[in-house]
């Protein structure tokens, strides 16, 4: 057993940063983000590097700053309502060493002090890779359902996002499978306990979670034609 990467600290730090969303508020703080938020989640990376290897060799681990698994603190607000300029979670993407951005396959580990989850599949694709996957499903029923309903995927994951209203356009509203035709996003949930987080065994936790869904993850890669 090794220490934890994330610590109470780690959470404290992320409560002041939702009351004090501010740049002034940050600038001044911004050691206590890098010894208690950024340092704790490139540490996680890279100790979790080699187990991620184990699951699949096409996704990535990158414990880098900028640039690599962990997303940027700073909010991008030219479309938003919301003008904070601070993300108040940590959010860590192991992308497919194929995919450019977050619309990719990937693995995703999100750390709030409201809301702790795994994260796998694909959010929001664009619509080739959209029309792939519609087409996989419909064409391998069995697969998908043997997937989506695996006793331990569904002991831990609850597949989540958005879906159309109507049978997307080529398919039947009749459709054994329509309600998950009609997904935009083929992403699953898995929910963590602050406990979870912050223990020594979280990146056993993790590596638990990820190979639960392998079946999952194995199906939307032969859907969109990247190497599981």
């Amino acid at each position: 057993m090794t220490d934890a990467c994330f610590t109470p600290q780690t959470l404290d730090f992320l409560r002041a940063l939702s009351a004090n969303n501010s740049r002034d508020w940050f600038n001044e703080n911004k050691p206590v983000y890098e010894l208690d938020v950024r340092q704790p989640a490139l540490a996680f990376i890279e100790r979790l590097a080699p187990r991620l290897t184990e699951i699949s060799p096409h996704f990535l681990a990158i414990a880098k700053k900028s640039g690599g698994s962990l997303m940027r603190v700073y909010r991008d607000t030219r479309f938003s309502k919301d003008k904070t300029p601070y993300k108040t979670n940590i959010g860590i993407q192991f992308r497919h060493e194929q995919g450019r951005d977050v619309h990719a396959p990937g693995y995703y580990v999100h750390i709030a002090p409201q809301s702790m989850f795994i994260g796998v599949g694909i959010w929001r694709p664009d619509s080739r890779a959209l029309g792939k996957i519609r087409d996989h499903l419909s064409e391998a029923g069995a697969a998908w359902i043997a997937a989506r309903d695996g006793v331990t995927f569904q002991a831990y994951f609850n597949l989540s996002g958005e879906a159309l209203k109507r049978a997307p356009r080529g398919y039947s509203p009749d459709h054994p499978l329509l309600e998950d035709l009609k997904r935009k996003d083929f992403i699953a949930i898995s929910d963590l306990s602050h406990e979870e987080v912050l223990s020594p065994d979280f990146i056993d936790t993790v590596c638990q979670r990820f190979q639960a869904a392998d079946a999952y993850m194995r199906f939307l890669c032969r859907a969109v034609e990247v190497r599981m």
